[in-house]
Parts: C-alpha cells; structure tokens; sequence
C-alpha cells in the first residue's frame, strides 16, 4: 500500500510516525523546506518538497500509483483541492480534513462532485469524545469497544493506596480485568505477573464494562453522582462551536466565554439562545467569578493556547468544578498533564490520527485510538477467517510482548481471554499494542489471502531522504 500525505503539520507528522514500518510506503509533502528537514531528522519517511496544489508537483510523485492521498494542510479550501486533483489523476481513494462548520452541511455534494472519499474533522470528533466523557460517571479517562460492552481506562495508581509495593500476580478484585500497561517516568511499560507497581504509575485497565463499573465502585475511584447540568466553555473557537452544539439537543446550560467580538456574534447567531456567549478574557479571574465558574459542573479550556487551556482548567479544579477538561495539542505534554492531575485532557491530533488510521488499514478494522502519546494504539478488529490467527490459541500465536489482545467478543459474550483461549471467526477483539510492536501486529491481521505484505515492508528502507 502507498500513501500520500499531503502537510506535515502535527496531524500529518503523527499520521507518518503511525504508518511507518508497518508494510506501507509513506511519502510526505510539503512545501517548507524547514519542516521537510525536521521531519527527514526524526522519521524514516520519503519526503518531497513541493506544493500540492501544483499539477505538476503530483504528477512527479506518480500520485496515481497511489492507494491513498490524505490532504492535511491547515486550509480548508485547500485541501479540498489536492484531493480533486490527486482523484482526477488517478489516486485511488482521498481523505481531507476539514474543520469548518459552513462546509460541514455540504459533505454529500463533496464528496459527490470533489473527489473526497472520506472527511475527517478534528473539532468535530474531539467534541464527540468530550460530550461522551462528560456523560460517564468517572471523572478520569474511559475509552469504549464493542459498542461500549468493553472499556479501557487510565487512573493514577495512588486512587488505590493498597496496590502500591505489590506485584501485579498478588492483586485482589481484578476478575473480568486486564492491566494492559502502566505509565512510569513518562515511559510506556508492559507489565507481567511479577510486575510491582510504584506510587507514581498510571495503570491502563481494560475489561468488561459491569466489570469496570464493579471495580472503580469498590475502590470508590473519582466517580461522582452528580449528573453534569451546567457547562462552561473557554474559548469559542471551532471545538468550542461543536461541544455547544451537541450540548444544546442535550438540554444543558452552557457559556462560552470569548474575546473575539465577531466571533461572539457569530456563535451567537447560529447557536441557541440556551447558549450564553459572554465577551470577555477567559483569564480573567474577576469574569470568571462574575460568571460563577465555581457553580459549573463541568469546565472545558477550548483555546487554541494550551497552557490557556491548562492554566485555567487548574484554576477550575481549585474552585471545586465536578469535571475539568482540557484540549492540547503540543507533543510531550502527556507527561505534565498526568502530574497536574487534569481529569481528561484531549489532543485533537490523536484523535484524529485515530480515525484516519482506521480508514487507512480499513477491512475489519472498526476502530483506532491512539494512546499514551502516541506511544500505544488500542484497535478494534473483526476477526476475518483468512486471518492466521484464526483457530489458534493465543498462547501458540508468539505474540510480541507490546501486542495484549485484551478482550474478545464471541456471540455477545465478552471474554477476558487468557494463553488457552481460541479466537474464531467472526470474533470481535480489542487488542492493545504498543507503537514498536505495530508492524508484528499487522502481520497477525493480514489476511492470508494478500500476497505483497511482505515485500511492501521491506521497501524503501532508506527512507528519510528529500527527493
């Protein structure tokens, strides 16, 4: 398979990092020869310094050769173009991303008469993961598979005093549970039965959803009761625009706090009157206490500044707001936001990445998250009877240590699976892997039916030079 990524901002940087040694040809485009340079330094990707909207920049790359182009510019317009182009050459299938809600209604007739196979927008599923956040009882993360019948989650191993100093063998109350890794010093662990775990640990957990509940009750885990009913937005950007939007067929009360005037006009006429747009500095302390922020159920710092979005979501905590959640973006803040004690902390790259990833590898693949950074990804998979896994206990598979198959679904029965179990045909799994392990994965995946999985993964092995 080859893919074309088109803008090496972060999304298409974590896209390249994704695709990477995992029997794909990756090639990104983009017109900064500054960015190109950056990107030949870390990743081990063909890279071309050209403008995609050019004819001829396309044509040079032989764009018809290829499975799929992804235009990830940070331009509406313009992405939409590379990909009518990149289509009317011959490239079998286009994904943009576009992020602006005027064209959010047109999609059809894009799709139709432009040449996108697949939209993706940023704000938009981040909106979606923060609403369904918002509605959990948990005031920390919680990812759902096989239609919220399984769920992962991360906590700090200091929610459960009596785990710390004990070996994971030793553990009580984890029937049904999986600890699938543990975050330490910033570094992504794969534990074992001999595993001890330290204060500072994040534990990762997977398992039956009655399962999950039947834990975080019994050790009383940051849940709360308390239904979210009132909501305040800072930052009335485009991810500020959609969380309001979906809140309104909830029937909440939200405020939105902006400094742009246009903008506010603009959120004020095409949100409901439910929807209280206040002009005004998010920062500003002597606002946010005439606005009641301590009476908020829920605060979410929407800005496009991070440490805006930090800073103040720290301030809501202190001010005693039920669940507090923070949008970022900059790589490397993972590890900080985990020391700040932030309940859900979002980065539209991942999530995005997640999705488009899912596209990508497509077949029986239902979903992609990206965690820990980027340094593990949780995939959801049909099990196809061509797939060599199929038939096969797990413990004859030689699976890496990095890949867990954490759960699997067999005829609505949820099944925490263990060296003796079988997987079947027609089997939902949910495994666990980390970023290193990705390509050993996809050969567990592939259907024995493809014939040039191995001889694409062995190509362009000196990658990473400007063409």
């Amino acid at each position: 398979m080859k893919v074309a990524i088109i803008g090496a901002g972060k999304l298409g940087f974590k896209l390249a990092e994704s695709l990477t040694g995992r029997g794909i040809d990756v090639l990104l485009m983009d017109s900064n020869q500054t960015v190109i340079d950056k990107i030949n330094e870390h990743l081990d990707v063909l890279t071309v310094k050209a403008n995609g909207l050019e004819v001829q920049g396309l044509k040079s790359i032989d764009i018809n050769t290829y499975d799929f182009v992804v235009a990830c510019t940070g331009n509406d317009e313009i992405n939409t173009i590379v990909c009518t182009l990149a289509k009317n050459l011959g490239c079998k299938k286009t994904i943009a991303r576009i992020r602006n809600p005027e064209y959010m209604e047109q999609l059809d007739s894009f799709k139709k008469h432009l040449g996108m196979d697949y939209i993706v927008n940023p704000d938009l599923a981040t909106a979606n993961e923060i609403v369904r956040y918002l509605s959990k009882r948990y005031k920390f993360y919680s990812g759902d598979y096989a239609g919220g019948e399984v769920q992962l989650i991360d906590f700090p191993v200091l929610f459960v005093k009596e785990f710390i100093g004990k070996k994971i063998m030793d553990l009580e109350n984890l029937n049904g549970l999986l600890i699938t890794a543990i975050m330490r010093d910033g570094e992504t662990i794969v534990p074992n039965g001999m595993t001890v775990l330290e204060e500072d640990d994040f534990l990762y957990i997977i398992g039956k959803s009655e399962s999950i509940d039947s834990f975080v009750g019994r050790y009383k885990l940051n849940v709360s009761d308390k239904q979210v009913k009132r909501v305040m937005i800072m930052g009335g950007g485009k991810l500020g625009y959609y969380i309001a939007k979906q809140m309104m067929s909830l029937d909440l009360s939200v405020r939105i706090i902006e400094q742009n005037e246009a903008r506010c006009h603009y959120l004020s006429e095409k949100l409901d009157k439910r929807v209280l747009v206040i002009k005004g500095d998010g920062t500003d302390l002597t606002l946010l206490e005439e606005e009641d922020m301590a009476s908020m159920d829920a605060f979410i710092g929407a800005t496009g500044f991070d440490e805006q979005n930090l800073l103040m979501s720290l301030m809501a905590k202190q001010e005693g707001v039920n669940k507090i959640i923070a949008k970022f973006s900059r790589p490397g803040y993972e590890q900080l936001i985990d020391k700040l004690g932030i309940d859900f902390a979002i980065n539209p790259v991942n999530v995005t990445a997640g999705q488009i990833l899912k596209i990508i590898r497509g077949g029986k693949i239902v979903s992609v998250s990206v965690l820990l950074g980027g340094q593990a990804e949780v995939t959801e998979v049909i099990v196809d009877e061509s797939m060599p896994i199929v038939g096969k206990k797990l413990a004859d598979l030689g699976l890496s240590k990095g890949i867990i198959i954490g759960a699997i679904v067999r005829d609505k029965e949820i099944l925490v699976p263990n060296g003796q179990s079988v997987i079947q045909a027609g089997n939902r799994i949910i495994i666990f892997c980390l970023t290193s392990d990705l390509s050993k994965l996809d050969v567990f995946l592939k259907s024995n039916a493809g014939g040039r999985f191995h001889e694409l993964r062995n190509r362009y092995k000196g990658f990473g030079k400007t063409l």
